[in-house]
């Protein structure tokens, strides 16, 4: 296997259930960042099982994406629009969500004839070449240029981002809650402000959901909380119920778009595999019929207000997930390391290395909420008395 990091955490795991991993000792752990936010109502759901199995048995592969009517295509299509607001209603589903932020750069360029695409500094939206050309942190592009001409990074929340966008922009793409800078969600006035001013110059607003969507923040996606709509919505990780699966929204006037001039503007071979597509909706309607969500804040509150240390600088929450600030990138290390001993997977963040982030599945218990609490808070305790 290729590796990505010169220090892979290595465990062997055999099994996940609920809100835990087990490896191949036995030893059990808190999966205390969800596959990050993959897993979020938590890990092997039988009714999502049942439907992997079921559409295993029934077909796999057919055909290139679109030419064959697919009913699991179909279905979970169906059920995503009819949660989303109105002009939400035309789904591409593609392989991931990188795959889902290359389908909106080149929807919003046919639609608009444009080619400029503003983003965030500290935004992450995926490694492809497309997508990193967006991603905000020159670190991550620097050995990979040249990318994509036209890309404009302004500071995330800022006023700058807004007088940015003019006649010349394609594309405006934002997190509502700016996830790999430590769970930064945005204010609903710079959100509104943004959306008026795509408005005025006809620059298209595309909202990445792919960490904070399917009931993450507290509501079912995170742009409920402003009240904005985007004109292309970003989902993946959680949409495919543990299965990969990718995919980027629209309206049915604005996909249309890939259709012709050139015919196949977009094409997938895999994207939207009906056993994904059949896991996935299985996953959303579990979620739904749950309405896990609906207690996100307040069970996110309980984890942040038990974990109490001195070396805790501040945190950062919304709905069932947040990140801890450690005096150091070296400090927050040494914690998700200790928190592994302790039996909890947790990690930081690609642009706040001294944040332990934590995310579990949006079932997790009361119980296994405090235990939670008490391992990073004794792993915490731990590293300081080394330091």
């Amino acid at each position: 296997m290729a590796q990505t990091s010169p220090e892979p955490i290595g465990l062997e795991m055999v099994k996940a259930e609920g809100c835990y991993l087990y490896d191949a000792s036995g030893k059990a752990y808190i999966d205390a960042i969800s596959g990050f936010s993959v897993a979020n109502i938590g890990h092997s759901q039988p009714a999502v099982v049942k439907a992997i199995k079921d559409q295993a048995a029934a077909y796999t592969h057919l055909i290139v994406y679109g030419e064959f009517i697919q009913q699991p295509q179909v279905a979970y299509a169906q059920l995503l629009a009819s949660v989303l607001p109105d002009s939400l209603s035309t789904v591409y589903f593609t392989n991931s969500g990188a795959e889902a932020t290359e389908g909106a750069m080149k929807l919003a360029k046919r639609i608009t004839g444009r080619t400029e695409i503003i983003a965030c500094k500290n935004a992450y939206h995926g490694s492809t070449q497309g997508a990193l050309s967006v991603m905000g942190d020159e670190y991550w592009r620097q050995a990979y240029r040249p990318l994509l001409p036209d890309i404009r990074h302004e500071d995330y929340h800022s006023a700058a981002l807004i007088a940015s966008i003019t006649s010349k922009t394609a594309c405006v793409i934002i997190e509502p809650v700016q996830a790999e800078s430590g769970v930064r969600p945005a204010a609903a006035s710079w959100l509104a402000a943004v959306r008026t001013r795509c408005d005025e110059v006809g620059a298209l607003l595309v909202f990445d959901e792919i960490q904070s969507g399917f009931g993450r923040t507290g509501e079912l996606f995170a742009f409920e909380h402003s009240g904005v709509v985007p004109d292309i919505l970003l989902l993946g990780k959680a949409l495919g119920g543990g299965m990969p699966l990718g995919a980027f929204i629209a309206s049915y006037d604005c996909m249309q778009a890939l259709t012709d001039q050139p015919v196949l503007g977009h094409i997938t071979t895999f994207g939207g595999h009906p056993v994904s597509c059949a896991a996935g909706k299985a996953a959303l309607e579990l979620l739904l019929q749950k309405e896990w969500w609906k207690d996100a804040e307040e069970k996110g509150k309980l984890l942040f207000s038990l974990i109490q240390h001195a070396s805790i600088q501040c945190h950062s929450q919304i709905g069932l997930w947040g990140s801890l600030i450690l005096p150091s990138p070296e400090f927050c290390k040494q914690v998700a390391k200790a928190c592994i001993q302790r039996g909890v997977i947790t990690d930081w963040f690609l642009f706040a290395p001294e944040c332990i982030r934590l995310a579990p599945p949006l079932c997790i218990d009361e119980p296994t909420l405090r235990k939670l609490a008490f391992e990073v808070q004794d792993a915490i305790a731990e590293v300081a008395s080394n330091h």
